[in-house]
């Protein structure tokens, strides 16, 4: 069935509540373990990115001798860099 119901946002968000109802109902509650990974990849993804602009910063503040001119806003970029990718996977399932 195609169609115009298809596109719509309540329909969708109808469709994926049943379908995460009915996942739930099949494989139960996530065990404790899994629950601490899941948040342990979740600091990860917050911190590479934060870490990586930090440590490319320092290394253009040393290169070019500029004090933290690039640290600060790599550092910043990366920190939302890890946000905005950390959002995007709490969200895709």
């Amino acid at each position: 069935m195609t169609g115009a119901h298809d596109e719509d946002p309540l329909v969708v968000q109808t469709r994926l509540r049943r379908d995460r109802r009915a996942r739930w109902l099949r494989d139960g509650d996530m065990s404790v373990g899994l629950r601490l990974a899941q948040i342990g990849v979740l600091g990860w993804i917050f911190v590479v990115p934060t870490l990586a602009g930090l440590f490319l910063g320092r290394w253009l503040d040393g290169h070019f001798e500029t004090g933290i001119f690039w640290s600060a806003p790599l550092m910043l970029l990366g920190l939302c860099l890890g946000g905005w990718t950390a959002w995007k996977w709490m969200n895709a399932e």
